[in-house]
């Protein structure tokens, strides 16, 4: 999982006149920006990470939605926050897998998805934390708790590996 500095091909050399570029290169850079999907995305430790988060908040969103609800207020907040986080997880991810961000550049697409990450955490554990308290050890609620507390390890992983690219990376390559 290296998010280092990235080489980008170009068909003309420092060192001499500008020709035109070898059919070489031209083929394989032609080749990885015509691809619609990024695969290798779906098998990355980044894309594995966020199909965990997506499926851990899912869990817990139907596994408190399908309990007797003993505090109104408590178990709806925590839907809004799982439902919110799982959407724009999915959209961090569609954007990954189509690569948009490469289309999109005046938008710093690390910099966004580490500011989701920590606001969406830190919603996410409250909402657990008192979906866990108002459970009354009935096994959906605490279920849906237990599923909301793991989601929200998952985000803090992804918030470490988004500031390690967003701020360390960025900070070493000046």
């Amino acid at each position: 999982m290296s998010h280092g500095a990235r080489v980008i091909r170009t068909g003309v050399s420092s060192g001499g006149p500008a020709g035109p570029p070898s059919a070489t290169a031209a083929s394989s850079s032609a080749g990885s920006d015509a691809e619609l999907m990024d695969g290798a995305y779906f098998r990355s430790c980044a894309g594995m990470l966020k199909v965990a988060q997506m499926i851990s908040l899912l869990v817990g969103f139907i596994s408190v939605n399908n309990s007797p609800w003993t505090d109104y207020s408590a178990y709806s907040y925590f839907q809004i926050v799982t439902m919110c986080d799982l959407v724009m997880i999915l959209f961090f991810y569609i954007i990954h897998i189509f690569r948009i961000y490469r289309k999109l550049t005046c938008v710093s697409w690390p910099l966004a998805e580490f500011l989701h990450y920590l606001i969406g955490t830190i919603l996410l554990l409250i909402a657990s934390i008192v979906a866990a308290s108002k459970s009354y050890n009935l096994t959906g609620l605490v279920a849906g708790a237990t599923f909301g507390f793991l989601a929200t390890i998952l985000c803090v992983l992804s918030i470490w590996s988004s500031y390690k690219v967003s701020c360390i990376t960025q900070s070493t390559s000046k």
